[in-house]
């Protein structure tokens, strides 16, 4: 980071909003000094007046921190792009939440079917449909706290990991 070509950009929005040194030191709530050490590039401001000032020059905070504006068109393309991998994670997460949720309610109802046949009279008559409830609650429980916990993580890049070396030898 160049400390004086980020001074040098922030003396330039701040000229381009027509506001003087003072008027900024007012808005973003330091002394006169600072704002003026800012544009010298003596100092930099901190994290959350930098995100402040982007805000206010409707300017990224990459932007500020390179000292120079980048290529609109550039910044559309960036944007775009991930937007769309965003709207594909997220499709990813609302299939694996979906599937996670139709594995809860097979829970519930093998539960429910499960207490049904233990309390019942025909429940010994049932062993095997009872036994296959049991198992099935016990799945989902394993799958809940295997979902809610780290291994999950490790799982999916284990799955990666597998799924890469069998595309590796198909070629």
């Amino acid at each position: 980071m160049d400390q004086k070509k980020i001074g040098s950009f922030l003396r330039e929005l701040r000229k381009e909003k027509g506001i003087t040194q003072e008027q900024l030191a007012e808005l973003t709530g330091v002394s006169n000094r600072s704002v003026s050490r800012w544009e010298t590039g003596t100092n930099l401001p901190d994290l959350d007046i930098l995100i402040q000032l982007a805000d206010y020059y409707n300017v990224e905070l990459r932007e500020i921190l390179d000292g120079e504006r980048k290529d609109v068109q550039m910044d559309k393309e960036t944007r775009e792009t991930v937007l769309k991998a965003a709207d594909y994670s997220n499709m990813k997460k609302m299939d694996f939440s979906r599937k996670i949720f139709y594995f809860f309610i097979a829970g519930l109802i093998a539960d429910a079917a499960y207490m049904i046949l233990l309390f019942s009279d025909a429940g010994e008559e049932f062993d095997f449909l009872s036994g296959l409830c049991l198992g099935i609650m016990t799945g989902v429980l394993i799958l809940g706290v295997i979902y809610n916990s780290r291994y999950m993580a490790k799982l999916r890049a284990l799955k990666l990991r597998l799924i890469g070396k069998d595309r590796g030898q198909d070629m």
